[in-house]
């Protein structure tokens, strides 16, 4: 296939991009390259998304599978304008934070979704849903039954960078003694590995699969994910379970963020990892074991540093803090 990426040059899309070079593909990525490159083999066209139309005047031909990142509405009707009718196939990387609740756990692509930023607002970390549920309209309404919205949810695996899903084994692999964990045994954890995902959506390409569908993994007990945890660590750090009120009073956050604690859900959101992928499944979307994914998620924190500044988790003081109030003197 002759493959057109926007982006290219991080986590997910770089991946995507490795992925259709080891294939044999015709491989272009589009990107500014302002903090990365995208991976040898591709054509590269340097480029700023937010020059509109303008931006794509340096791509020539037609596209048998165009794939877009973005999470700007602007950036995407750009896109939309100048190659809609060069591509013969469109995949979307939405998100399932387009879903309008995420207290329902086995929810499917049905669900309510938020209403699409207007096109008058400004994009923004605030307005993340919304502006995915915009563009999924754009591409939609543009490519209909040649497009592929993928509703992803946590991805992970090497190449990480929002040290959620790593933040745990690299924690119980960092030395000796007791490490803070919520106590939340039977909350979900639902990940996707991102190799998993890259070949998903390159292998719908091939085969222009059409429709929305949520790009989740298998759901695993959160107590199942620790026991995974220590047991690759392979260090004689034991968990010390607190309430998440006696988290909450003493502000520690759920989910990301500083002195967080990653993958412990806020309230209402109890479907939030537990959403149904039965459709991305029969859609022919694989997934290998989810602990080949830590395993791998865990080299990679090695490689990182174990005890470098994280995006989220506990500082090392505020953890040790806190151990000291909970335990006995």
């Amino acid at each position: 296939m002759r493959i057109l990426i926007l982006g290219g040059t991080a986590f997910l899309s770089a991946e995507i991009a490795r992925q259709a070079v080891d294939a044999g593909h015709d491989v272009t990525c589009l990107a500014r390259g302002s903090s990365a490159e995208p991976p040898s083999g591709v054509r590269w066209v340097r480029a700023d998304r937010s020059a509109g139309v303008a931006a794509y005047s340096a791509l020539d031909g037609g596209w048998d599978a165009v794939v877009d990142v973005t999470r700007d509405p602007a950036h995407a009707k750009g896109a939309l304008t100048a190659l809609a009718e060069r591509a013969g196939h469109c995949t979307f990387v939405s998100s399932c934070s387009v879903y309008a609740r995420h207290d329902q756990p086995g929810a499917a692509e049905d669900a309510e979704l938020l209403p699409p930023l207007p096109e008058d607002a400004a994009a923004g970390p605030e307005t993340y849903g919304e502006s995915k549920s915009a563009i999924e309209e754009l591409v939609e309404g543009t490519f209909g039954g040649k497009a592929h919205i993928v509703r992803a949810g946590l991805i992970s695996g090497p190449g990480d960078s929002s040290d959620r899903y790593g933040y745990w084994p690299a924690r119980f692999a960092g030395g000796d003694g007791p490490v803070l964990v919520p106590d939340i045994p039977a909350d979900p954890v639902q990940v996707i590995d991102v190799r998993d995902l890259a070949a998903w959506i390159l292998a719908a390409a091939a085969k222009k699969l059409a429709g929305a569908f949520n790009a989740v993994g298998e759901v695993v007990p959160f107590e199942e994910y620790l026991r995974g945890c220590r047991g690759l660590a392979g260090t004689g750090a034991d968990p010390v379970l607190a309430s998440t009120s006696w988290l909450e009073e003493r502000g520690v956050q759920p989910w990301s963020g500083d002195d967080s604690l990653p993958l412990w859900l806020p309230p209402e959101h109890e479907g939030f990892m537990a959403r149904s992928n039965a459709a991305a499944r029969a859609g022919g979307m694989s997934l290998r074991p989810w602990q080949d994914t830590l395993r791998d998620t865990l080299d990679d924190e090695r490689a990182k540093g174990l005890h470098r500044p994280r995006k989220a988790g506990l500082r090392p003081e505020t953890e040790k803090g806190l151990l000291a109030s909970l335990l006995p003197a």
